[in-house]
């Protein structure tokens, strides 16, 4: 897979025949992306279900404009536990969803505290999906625990991935994510679960976190640009970058180096020098920066409100090839965190962009 195509595959996605050809696939939520789930040459991808792409399937091979690029296409099969439910009745699919071929991901609470307008991230759905009935808002621990082992003994799944919305407490929602992180252990006590949440206001939650039984954490800043920040996630934003680096300083030192990540956003108006610059500074610190391009998601307010469009694959191409070989030049691979998004690795072109990470 080469890097220059699967970066305009995450840009521009793929038509699909059918959008049911992509079984698994997301809607809506609480990140930047609106996708089908495959394997591009056998490695899982998270790319958009594009009807306007260039980029189209026949007989397993992905073509640019009606030409073989020699890249193999797959679906990720619709998994098992879907078909199940709970003692009283909420299907399995509403509590936790497949990523790519093996991740387990779940939104722990499906409501955030920045909701309103006026603080909303502009790219975020998150509390779509539970308007349109595909989820429901609080997931307890004992149906995360339910669906985690079904998932497990069903289909294989080697990695959890839980996130939340952002809470009114000064623990920002950790608290929740630990008694779902335990209820998990007592299931599936070797599995890797990731968590992810803002800064909480007391660090201890952190270790709270790491003693549950979590062993890699995703604390995303989307940008590290003040002016971005403030113009993209106005609540999110007005939380200081002084707290996202204590965060992420007590984060390395909790669950170690290469154990952290953060997400960073190419398209929101940062200059790539500079959002580069940041990421080698976090990788300095022993964080990981996913660097995912901004996808125009339709429920958002970045879509609906401000009409905004993805970035030029060539400035993501940039920055992700820059951003690996800082990665490659330090030693960090995704694949070596225990889990989330880095471990995964479907929604960013990284993988593809560092033949050391590619070929782990």
């Amino acid at each position: 897979m080469t890097a220059d195509t699967r970066v305009d595959v995450a840009i521009l996605g793929i038509r699909l025949a059918d959008p049911s050809d992509a079984p698994v696939a997301r809607r809506a939520g609480a990140g930047p992306s609106d996708d089908g789930h495959l394997l591009l040459d056998g490695v899982g991808a998270a790319v958009p279900l594009n009807p306007r792409s260039p980029y189209t399937v026949s007989g397993g091979k992905l073509l640019l404009d009606g030409a073989d690029t020699g890249m193999g296409v797959e679906a990720v099969a619709r998994p098992r536990f879907y078909d199940l439910r709970t003692a009283d009745g909420v299907p399995y699919e509403q509590i936790a969803r497949l990523h790519s071929s093996n991740v387990l991901a779940t939104t722990v609470v499906q409501t955030c505290v920045r909701y309103a307008e006026a603080e909303r991230c502009r790219f975020c759905a998150i509390e779509e999906s539970l308007r349109a009935g595909a989820t429901v808002a609080v997931k307890t621990p004992a149906q995360i625990a339910e669906v985690a082992r079904a998932a497990h003994d069903l289909d294989g799944i080697t990695q959890l991935v839980m996130t939340t919305g952002t809470s009114n407490g000064r623990d920002r929602g950790a608290t929740h994510l630990a008694r779902c992180v335990r209820a998990v252990r007592e299931v599936l006590p070797d599995l890797p679960i990731q968590v992810q949440c803002e800064p909480p206001g007391d660090l201890a939650s952190l270790q709270e976190l790491h003693d549950a039984g979590a062993r890699s954490i995703g604390i995303h800043v989307e940008s590290l640009d003040e002016a971005a920040r403030l113009a993209w996630m106005p609540g999110k934003g007005s939380v200081p970058l002084a707290d996202y680096r204590a965060a992420w300083a007590e984060a390395v030192r909790v669950f170690g180096w290469n154990q952290v990540s953060t997400y960073l956003l190419v398209g929101l108006g940062e200059d790539p020098d500079e959002l580069v610059a940041g990421a080698v500074e976090l990788i300095e610190m022993g964080v990981y920066p996913f660097i995912v391009p901004f996808r125009p998601l339709a429920g958002t307010l970045a879509v609906d409100v401000d009409g905004a469009v993805a970035p030029r694959p060539a400035d993501v191409y940039r920055v992700t090839t820059e951003v690996a070989a800082a990665l490659r030049a330090h030693g960090m691979l995704g694949s070596d965190q225990a889990a989330g998004c880095a471990a995964c690795g479907a929604c960013s072109a990284l993988g593809s962009c560092s033949s050391a990470e590619a070929a782990s």
